[in-house]
């Protein structure tokens, strides 16, 4: 009797988005019908043209609790199985997958069908911005009309001016990144200027070149949000499979005054999360305490919340007119109600980001003509600016709904991978136990964390942040970014990643 041998995947029983590897072995007595079936097996293989050939894969080896090289040796057999090629890197700095993502010709991209981040949303954010950050050429996001960068040493201010192309100056001040050193931070500039062997063979979007998350993070909330599991070989099987989602990105633009009065902009690019006060603050506390590995997030996300520290800002962003009436009224219902605890009334409309979503999938309908697709929602006549002051415990933007295990239906339970939106949290100041109340509420499936009234929740395709006074940091994707005033929007459907969605 002879064998061959055929590798797949069953979907596990308790949850439908987990994937488990299989085997199915077929016998025949004549070795020719063997081999004719392994033949024909492969050939069929060979005519599915969405599966990777060649990968280019990054390995962090410090992350989460340094499960990076374990992980990606636990999962590298399902990539020699499906015929796979990789060339794997793993990270020994701080920036090395940034360098090298932001210095690859057009050649060598093209010669790779994908690259895949083995670590946490933090090292993906590394990854895609050194991706993004020479190769996408796009404005910057709108602003208000009253938007003005103040100048602290001078007292005057300077309003926007979106098409000017500004100088690098050696006095600019650096940010510490864990992951992005100080020294590769001029990279991240947005420039007008035709870099070569760039945009003309390579363009950004680009369909086929996708993007991988093997998890071995703390949180892995991205990868929890696009394969519904935070499992390495579902990650595996999604990426050999070939199987693809689109994914809004959010380009957050920093604003500041040089010591020459000119306004110097620099870009990240989010994946999932930017957040101010309360966000920024945990991440800043917890450099400190890096030997404690994940826990460092417990610990120090405990320090701030005792703290509970509020900030002063102003935030500007685009309102719909037509959803003007729903939210109204839900604010209304809202502010009738208890301070504490209410669920939503309409919690069974709520539409959930899923597997062939059709929120994702669905061309907008209030786009005005010739606006580019990326921003379909910028230039609707219906949109309006509308502003927000106070104090704030924390101000955040979810990309996407940021699913995790300790918050199962993340931080906005229907936001999508790629509706073109981002879904903007004010937390204004309020008493120690309401905001714990709030936070509570972030714990439970089901819960209701946005119907408080200190709590201010809109779909924008952009905003801006001014702070004032005491300045906190803002978090993005789990990195720190100094910021005392701010713009962003989101492009949607930007890039490409190996996955489906969630089956909820």
């Amino acid at each position: 009797m002879f064998h061959f041998t055929v590798h797949g995947f069953i979907k596990s029983k308790n949850q439908p988005s987990q994937w488990i590897l299989a085997e199915y072995t077929f016998g025949h007595t004549n070795l020719q019908t063997c081999l004719m079936w392994v033949n024909q097996l492969d050939s069929s293989l060979k005519l599915e043209v969405g599966r990777p050939r060649s990968l280019l894969v990054f390995v962090h080896p410090r992350s989460g609790k340094g499960n990076g090289c374990r992980n990606w040796e636990a999962v590298a057999p399902i990539f020699a199985l499906a015929k796979v090629e990789t060339k794997v890197i793993v990270t020994e700095r701080a920036g090395q997958a940034f360098d090298m993502m932001s210095s690859l010709t057009n050649k060598e991209l093209n010669s790779y069908d994908g690259a895949i981040a083995v670590g946490g949303d933090g090292f993906f954010n590394e990854i895609l911005n050194g991706f993004l950050s020479p190769r996408l050429k796009a404005p910057y996001p709108p602003t208000p009309p009253d938007f003005v960068h103040l100048a602290k040493d001078k007292g005057d201010s300077l309003v926007v001016d979106e098409n000017e192309v500004f100088e690098e100056t050696s006095s600019q001040s650096e940010d510490q990144f864990p992951l992005i050193s100080s020294a590769n931070q001029s990279g991240l500039r947005i420039s007008n200027s035709s870099s070569e062997d760039k945009a003309p063979e390579f363009p950004v979007p680009n369909e086929w070149f996708r993007f991988g998350i093997i998890p071995a993070g703390s949180t892995d909330a991205i990868v929890i949000c696009t394969t519904g599991a935070r499992d390495p070989i579902t990650s595996a099987l999604h990426i050999v499979l070939g199987k693809r989602v689109h994914l809004d990105i959010a380009q957050v633009v920093r604003w500041k005054k040089t010591p020459r009065s000119e306004v110097e902009p620099l870009v990240r690019y989010a994946a999932s999360f930017s957040g101010y006060g309360f966000y920024g603050d945990v991440i800043k506390e917890s450099e400190k305490y890096r030997w404690m590995g994940p826990k460092r997030y417990d610990y120090a996300g405990t320090v701030v919340f005792l703290r509970h520290r509020s900030y002063e800002a102003e935030i500007s962003f685009l309102d719909d007119e037509s959803e003007e009436t729903d939210s109204t009224t839900s604010k209304r219902s809202r502010e009738s109600s208890l301070l504490r605890g209410l669920k939503s009334p309409r919690r069974s409309e709520r539409c959930i980001c899923r597997i062939n979503c059709k929120v994702c999938n669905e061309k907008p309908n209030n786009a005005a003509a010739g606006t580019c697709s990326l921003t379909p929602h910028l230039n609707s006549e219906k949109r309006r600016w509308v502003k927000s002051k106070g104090r704030f415990i924390s101000v955040g933007a979810a990309v996407i709904s940021n699913r995790n295990e300790k918050a199962p239906d993340g931080l906005v339970a229907d936001a999508h991978l790629s509706d073109g939106f981002l879904h903007l949290i004010m937390i204004k100041e309020c008493p120690h136990a309401s905001y714990l109340w709030h936070l509570t509420q972030l714990t439970k499936r089901g819960g209701s964390p946005l119907n408080f009234k200190f709590v201010e929740h809109c779909k924008t395709p952009a905003f801006t942040f001014t702070s004032s006074g005491n300045e906190s940091v803002w978090n993005v994707d789990g990195e720190m970014f100094q910021a005392h005033q701010l713009s962003a929007q989101v492009f949607r459907g930007l890039v490409c990643m190996f996955a489906t969605g969630p089956e909820i």
